[in-house]
């Protein structure tokens, strides 16, 4: 069996102290790992992964209904497809730096296992099953609440009309002699159900974003631009 491993600075950044450790090392373990182990009773996280799933799409639906009391279900069902989708659940398990935590095999650790969009969203859902397993769901949605606030705060500003492009031309005019370009960097998923990457750039000054559609993409690389720009 692999030895215990202190994961204290990842349970500091995720705001949750697991009263179960052996849970969170569960959710840490890649079937890459597991497969080239010799213990046989060794578990990946793909089992953390499905009920993760299920407990985040659970918690972000109840964020979504508190804060749209009068969108019907067709229209909380996109939203939340917009905010639950394999780039922005990468994003946050960069932020938490979830991937330098992971045990992967020999390959995936050549390939780059530790940034690949789909190990780290695999791997943030199984954190949310091993906290859901931990403490029950009341804490798990605390963590969830706590790193999707930003996600949750875009949809409402969305939804209230904001339009971050808009607001990002008024931003640079003054400094930039050109406007904003995007430029979709990657489709994910289905045609039923894409996940568009755009990528901004005007001058020195790029960001990325995501979405269920082109423009909701570039209003998310938008409005992490105006984010940077406040931050200079």
């Amino acid at each position: 069996m692999d030895a215990r491993i202190d994961h204290q600075h990842l349970q500091e950044t995720l705001g949750y102290r697991f009263n179960n450790p052996l849970l969170l090392d569960e959710a840490l373990r890649h079937s890459s790992y597991v497969n080239e182990q010799s213990d046989n009773q060794l578990r990946d996280n793909e089992r953390m992964e499905f009920l993760g799933d299920a407990v985040l799409n659970l918690a972000v639906g109840h964020l979504l209904m508190r804060a749209y009391p009068e969108l019907r279900e067709g229209d909380l069902s996109r939203i939340r497809a917009n905010m639950v989708n394999e780039t922005s659940l990468a994003e946050i398990a960069r932020n938490v730096d979830l991937g330098s935590h992971l045990l992967l095999g020999r390959g995936e650790m050549q390939t780059g296992g530790h940034s690949k969009n789909s190990i780290l969203a695999n791997a943030l859902e199984a954190v949310i099953a091993a906290v859901y397993l931990d403490s029950g769901f009341e804490r798990a949605f605390a963590m969830i609440e706590k790193h999707f606030r930003a996600l949750v705060e875009v949809a409402l500003e969305l939804a209230a009309g904001q339009d971050f492009k808009s607001r990002l031309q008024v931003a640079v005019q003054g400094k930039y002699r050109e406007v904003p370009q995007y430029r979709v960097l990657e489709e994910i998923g289905p045609d039923h159900d894409k996940t568009f990457c755009v990528l901004m750039t005007i001058g020195d000054l790029q960001s990325r974003g995501t979405g269920k559609s082109k423009k909701l993409a570039e209003q998310d690389a938008a409005r992490k631009a105006l984010e940077i720009i406040a931050g200079r």
